[in-house]
C-alpha cells in the first residue's frame, strides 16, 4: 500500500510536494558543501569566531538534509542523492570565495534567502494539500533560520 493512502494525502499532492522537496534538498546540499569549504578555508582575524560558527551551521544543515530526504521517502518518492542532480536543480551556486570571512557570511545570507523562499513556497503547497507533516517541518526551519539571518546580519553590522 502506498504511503500517501496511509498518511491521508493524495498521491498527486505527494508527488508535487516531493518534487519541490527534492529542489530544496539540492539547495541544502550545495549550501552544506559551501559552508564546509568556508569552515575549512577561512583565514584572517575572524578565524576563531567564524571557524566554529561555520561548523555549527554545516552540522545543522546535514541534519536537515537527512530530515528532508526522509520526508520525501515518507511521501513515497525517492530523494535525489547525486551532486550532478543537485547542481542542476540548485539556485545556490558553488562558492568560489571561501577564505574571506565577510564574503563567506554574505554567501551564507544569500543561501538562507533562497532556502527560506523555497520553504515558504512549500508552506503554501502543503497547506493546500493538508500536509501538516511537511508544513510543520518547513515552519520550524523558517523560525530557526530567521534567527540565524538576524545573527549573521548582526555580525556584519547590517
Amino acid at each position: 500500500m502506498k504511503n500517501s493512502h496511509i498518511i491521508g494525502l493524495k498521491e498527486t499532492d505527494c508527488k508535487k510536494i516531493a518534487e519541490k522537496l527534492n529542489i530544496l534538498l539540492s539547495n541544502y546540499s550545495v549550501f552544506y558543501q559551501n559552508t564546509r569549504g568556508a569552515h575549512w578555508n577561512i583565514k584572517g582575524s575572524q578565524f576563531f569566531t567564524l571557524h566554529p560558527k561555520f561548523e555549527e551551521l554545516y552540522t545543522n544543515l546535514v541534519l536537515k538534509i537527512d530530515e528532508i530526504a526522509e520526508r520525501i521517502l515518507t511521501l513515497g518518492i525517492s530523494p535525489f542523492h547525486n551532486y550532478s542532480e543537485y547542481i542542476k536543480l540548485s539556485s545556490i551556486k558553488e562558492s568560489r570565495e571561501v577564505s574571506d570571512g565577510n564574503r563567506c557570511v554574505d554567501g551564507i545570507l544569500a543561501s538562507f534567502k533562497i532556502i527560506i523562499d523555497l520553504q515558504r513556497e512549500l508552506l503554501d503547497i502543503t497547506e493546500k494539500a493538508g500536509d501538516e507533516g511537511t508544513n510543520a517541518q518547513m515552519s520550524s526551519y523558517i523560525t530557526e533560520q530567521e534567527k540565524e539571518v538576524w545573527m549573521y546580519n548582526a555580525y556584519l553590522a547590517k
